[in-house]
C-alpha cells in the first residue's frame, strides 16, 4: 500500500519540528552559556565536544534497543514519542538555566547538555530509520528521503533566520528571558509535530523478519557492503560541510571584515540556506527526470568542489570583501549540498533492501544509528582541524566584543582562505574517487532488489 499525501506530509511536519529543535541547541548554546551566563568558553567547547563523543558512541547502542523493540504500536513510534518528549523537557531545561554560582552552573550545563543529546538520539534513529520501514517501492523511498530532508532544511532555516528576533521580542532587554521563551515555544511546536508524524504515519509489518541477537546484527551490518559505502561517503561530505560551518565565520569576521560583517554574514548565511533547500526541493527532482541518482550525485560532488574553488579564486583576485560576488560559489556549494543530503538518505534507505537480500536479516535502526555515529566522530574530528588550523595559521581572536575587531596579518588571511576551500576540496575528492570505485547500488540494482523482495514478501 502506497503512502498518502497526508502521511507524507506529517513525515515532513516532524522533520521541521526536529530539526527546530536540533538548530536552536547546535547554534546557540555556545552563545547562552558563554555570553549570557559568563562562563568560560574554553569549558563550553570542552563539554560540547564531549558530549558529542558520548552522543557518538550511543548511537548504535540506540540502534539496537530500537532494532529489537517489539510493541503493538510498532518498533519506531514509541520511541519517537517517548524521545521527543523527554527531549523537550530537556531543551527547556537547557535554556532555562536557575541563577546560581559558576560551579553550579557548570555542573548544571554539563548534566543536561548530555541529556539533551541521549534524549535527542532516542528519537532521531527511529524517525530515520521508519524510510525504508514504511515504503514499498525505491521511488517512495526516494520521494520520503527528498521530503524528510527538504523539511528538516526549513525547520534549520526558520531558526537561523527567527531566533535572535524572537528572542529580543520574547525577552525584551533580557536575552536570557527570551531563550528560556523562545525554547518552550520550540519544545511545544516539536511534540505537537513529532505526534502528528507518530499518529498518521505507521510502518508496515513485515513478519518473515526474526528477532536477531546483537551480535548477529552487527555480524549482518559489516557484511552489507553498500551501507558501509554510503556511511563513510557520508563521512566525508559531512567532514567538508563542518569545516565550512566551523570556518566561514572567522572568513566573514576577519577577511570581509567591516562594521557589516556580521550582516554580511547572515545574509551570506541565509542565501545559503534558501539555495540548500532549492537543491532538495527543486534541482533534484529537475535533474532526477534525466539522470540517475548515482550521476547527480557525482554531478554534485564536482558542482561543490567548483564551488570552493571559485571562492578561492575570487579571495586572491581582490574581491574577497565583495559579497553579492561571494553569494554566487556560496549558492553553488549550498545547492549542492542540499542534493548531496538527499541523495545520502535515499542511498542509505536502499542499502537496507540491499542487505536484507544479501544477509537475510533488515536492520534499518542499526544501519541509521552507524550513519548518525561515524558522522557525530566525523563532526568532532572537524572541529578539532578547524581548531587546530586555525592555530596554525596564526589568527588571534577577538575577545572584546564592544571594540574593533582585531586585526589579522596578510599570511594569516591568506592561510584562512586556503584552510576554508583547499582542506574541504580534498575531502571532497577523496569522497568522489572511494564512492565511484565502491559504490554499486544504481537505479537498476535497486528496482531489481526491490522486485526480490516483493516476491519474498508474496
Amino acid at each position: 500500500m502506497n503512502l498518502t499525501g497526508k502521511q507524507k506530509a506529517a513525515f515532513g511536519i516532524g522533520a521541521v519540528g526536529k530539526d527546530m529543535v536540533y538548530a536552536l541547541s547546535s547554534s546557540y548554546v555556545m552563545y547562552y552559556y558563554q555570553d549570557i551566563l559568563g562562563l568560560s568558553a574554553t569549558f563550553v567547547g570542552f563539554i560540547l565536544m564531549i558530549a558529542r563523543v558520548f552522543d557518538a558512541l550511543n548511537d548504535p547502542f540506540m540502534g539496537i534497543l530500537v532494532a529489537k523493540t517489539r510493541t503493538r504500536w510498532g518498533k519506531f513510534r514509541p520511541w519517537l514519542i517517548s524521545g521527543t518528549v523527554l527531549n523537550a523537557l530537556v531543551l527547556y531545561a537547557l535554556f532555562a538555566a536557575p541563577e546560581q554560582e559558576t560551579g553550579g552552573l557548570m555542573v548544571w550545563f554539563s548534566v543536561v547538555y548530555i541529556l539533551w543529546g541521549m534524549t535527542y538520539t532516542m528519537m532521531d534513529i527511529p524517525y530515520w530509520s521508519m524510510i525504508p520501514a514504511i515504503t514499498t517501492t525505491p521511488q517512495e523511498t526516494e520521494n520520503l528521503s527528498v521530503i524528510g530532508r527538504t523539511c528538516a532544511g526549513v525547520g534549520s532555516a526558520l531558526m537561523a533566520m527567527g531566533t535572535m528576533l524572537m528572542v529580543g521580542i520574547l525577552g525584551g532587554s533580557s536575552e536570557r528571558l527570551g531563550f528560556r521563551r523562545v525554547a518552550l515555544i520550540v519544545a511545544v511546536i516539536f511534540v505537537i509535530t513529532e505526534v502528528i508524524c507518530a499518529v498518521s504515519v505507521r510502518e508496515r509489518e513485515d513478519s518473515s523478519m526474526k528477532t536477531s541477537t546483537v551480535p548477529e546484527m552487527f555480524r549482518a551490518l559489516f557484511r552489507n557492503d553498500q551501507a558501509l559505502v554510503v556511511v563513510l561517503t557520508i563521512v566525508l561530505i559531512n567532514s567538508a560541510l563542518y569545516l565550512t560551518s566551523n570556518l566561514i565565520i572567522y572568513f566573514f569576521k576577519y577577511d570581509v571584515g567591516g562594521e557589516a560583517w556580521k550582516a554580511n554574514y547572515t545574509l551570506f548565511s541565509t542565501v545559503g540556506g534558501a539555495f540548500q533547500i532549492l537543491g532538495m526541493m527543486v534541482l533534484y527532482p529537475l535533474l532526477r527526470r534525466k539522470l540517475t541518482n548515482t550521476k547527480i550525485f557525482v554531478t554534485s560532488l564536482l558542482a561543490a568542489m567548483a564551488g570552493y574553488v571559485l571562492i578561492l579564486v575570487i579571495c586572491f583576485a581582490g574581491f574577497s570583501g565583495n559579497v553579492p560576488v561571494l553569494l554566487v560559489p556560496g549558492a553553488i556549494v549550498f545547492a549542492a549540498n542540499g542534493m548531496l543530503s538527499v541523495l545520502t538518505t535515499v542511498f542509505l534507505s536502499n542499502s537496507v533492501d540491499y542487505g536484507q537480500l544479501k544477509t537475510g536479516q533488515r536492520e534499518e535502526s542499526v544501519i541509521f544509528s552507524m550513519q548518525t555515529f561515524v558522522v557525530k566522530a566525523a563532526s568532532g574530528l572537524s572541529v578539532f582541524a578547524a581548531g587546530v588550523g586555525l592555530d596554525l595559521i596564526g589568527l588571534a581572536g577577538n575577545t572584546d566584543e564592544t571594540g574593533p575587531v582585531a586585526q589579522q596579518s596578510a599570511a594569516t588571511i591568506q592561510g584562512l582562505r586556503l584552510l576554508m576551500t583547499l582542506l574541504p576540496i580534498a575531502v571532497l575528492v577523496a569522497a568522489f574517487f572511494f564512492f565511484r570505485a565502491k559504490f554499486r547500488l544504481t537505479d537498476e540494482a535497486v528496482e531489481e532488489n526491490s522486485r526480490k523482495l516483493k516476491e519474498m514478501r508474496a
